[in-house]
């Protein structure tokens, strides 16, 4: 099952369905555009969106009519190119706050001369600050998949907003829609197995972000087997789109290969023996919802579910990829040269880079070599990559004082420690281009996700193992 235009793929069949959908009701829009819009939107088409805009946000003709004139403009939209699109969004962006009218109210406020005129004004005021494109993006909501609509049309302007201020405020705009739908309590759990429907189980394939899903046969070991669970989050309003989804092992101990566990699953049943609820891919399936977080609330319910079935779990870790590794390695590697290893390091590492074909040096030449198929540079790089993976983790921060490894940032605001840094977990391609093979286990144990919680987000302490810890000089622990 192969991944790799999927995601294109997938996009166009929902923006297929989502033109059906509203087709109809289109047709019977009483202020329809006149003549085709080009899939550029150019200059002259584009006044006339911008009329129909105008047109929508007026509400003539009741609540049928501006729902057609609002499934017609959504229509338009999703028969528009990259480019279009992008002066679509531009133009949408264009209807926002108007500071006249906000300053006026602000002042009418400020010199009210009784509750009466006070409480005009705080309304004047209140109204003044939503900008009337969030009616437009209500109407949107109320359609056919309108929901999803919006979360692909935040997806696609998150893509080009760039430093657009504007485009900014318009994804706020959409953020604070979004973020008001999807509330954690509107969601629901859903345990994903092999009898789930074949449309729900090639999303998945295509939405899965982490280990890539080969095959129907890698499906069905990752559903069907006696040790392996999966399950996902959805929303009402998209009953058959997975926001976010977490693929679990059931093993005994903390799980140091992902390799191991991405094998065939077990089809014998030994819950008896299992300890360990390994959550070993995690998965944010809409980019549209970036920002809005829910996978705290999903490892909890799943964690919850997997020992109520399986009383036996009493450990529930991750084996996570830490996906900025190698670039912030290569950047003090850079920076540091040999003075970013020990002395004794050293002597091993250039004992098994003997030359340099390149401009960085014998220790960069060695670490863009096929290193991991040769048994002494496996050995002698053991050590330097398992310590070095522990200063990132624990020391290096991005200009927010936030730990600079993305997943990190996810895994300790949820209350989890980092427990053990494993070598060579994932010797494929991406796992090396990422992070030279380096994952690390996030243990969430139930007493202590609260307090690792506070600690984090409230002392900007990182919680970790004395293990790990130990791997850092005195100085810098």
């Amino acid at each position: 099952m192969s991944t790799t235009n999927g995601s294109g793929a997938l996009v166009d069949r929902t923006l297929a369905n989502l033109r059906n959908a509203w087709r109809e009701m289109t047709d019977s829009a009483r202020v329809a555009l006149t003549g085709a819009v080009r899939p550029d939107l150019r200059p002259e088409d584009a006044e006339r969106i911008n009329r129909q805009i105008m047109a929508c946000l007026e509400g003539r003709g009741g609540a049928v009519s501006a729902r057609a004139r609002a499934a017609d403009l959504g229509r338009t939209y999703l028969s528009l190119n990259s480019a279009g699109r992008k002066r679509f969004l531009s133009l949408l962006a264009n209807f926002g706050v108007d500071d006249s009218e906000l300053n006026e109210a602000a002042q009418r406020l400020l010199s009210a001369s009784d509750k009466t005129a006070r409480r005009a004004a705080y309304r004047r005021l209140r109204k003044s600050l939503v900008p009337p494109r969030m009616s437009l993006l209500k109407q949107f909501s109320a359609l056919p998949n309108g929901v999803k609509f919006l979360v692909d049309m935040r997806a696609e302007l998150r893509q080009v907003m760039g430093d657009d201020a504007q485009l900014a405020a318009l994804d706020g705009d959409l953020k604070e829609l979004l973020s008001s739908w999807f509330d954690v309590g509107l969601l629901y759990l859903q345990r994903i197995t092999w009898s789930a429907p074949a449309a729900l189980l090639e999303k998945l394939a295509n939405y899965e972000a982490v280990h890539a899903i080969r095959s129907w046969q890698d499906m069905k070991h990752r559903l069907d087997s006696a040790d392996r669970r999966f399950y996902a989050f959805f929303h009402p309003n998209m009953a058959d789109e997975p926001l976010i989804f977490v693929e679990v092992a059931l093993v005994e101990g903390l799980a140091d290969n992902v390799q191991e566990l991405l094998q065939p699953g077990d089809s014998e049943d030994h819950s008896k023996a299992v300890d360990t609820a390994i959550f070993y891919s995690i998965s944010n399936a809409q980019r549209g919802l970036s920002g809005i977080s829910f996978g705290e609330f999903l490892i909890k319910h799943v964690l919850d579910d997997v020992t109520r079935e399986l009383p036996g779990i009493k450990s529930a870790a991750t084996l996570s990829p830490m996906p900025g590794f190698r670039a912030w390695m290569e950047r003090r590697l850079a920076a540091e040269g040999d003075g970013l290893f020990s002395a004794t390091e050293l002597r091993a590492l250039t004992s098994i880079a003997v030359s340099s074909e390149g401009d960085g040096g014998l220790i960069a030449d060695l670490l863009a070599s096929p290193w991991q198929r040769d048994e002494r540079a496996v050995e002698a790089l053991r050590q330097p990559l398992t310590r070095l993976a522990a200063r990132y983790l624990l020391l290096a921060r991005d200009d927010s004082d936030e730990p600079l490894d993305r997943v990190a940032r996810f895994h300790l605001s949820n209350g989890a420690r980092i427990e053990r840094l494993n070598f060579l977990a994932d010797n494929s391609a991406p796992g090396l281009r990422q992070s030279f093979g380096m994952m690390v286990n996030y243990r969430y144990k139930p007493g202590d996700i609260e307090a690792n919680h506070e600690a984090f987000k409230g002392e900007r302490r990182i919680v970790a193992s004395t293990a790990v810890k130990s791997l850092l000089p005195r100085s810098e622990r």
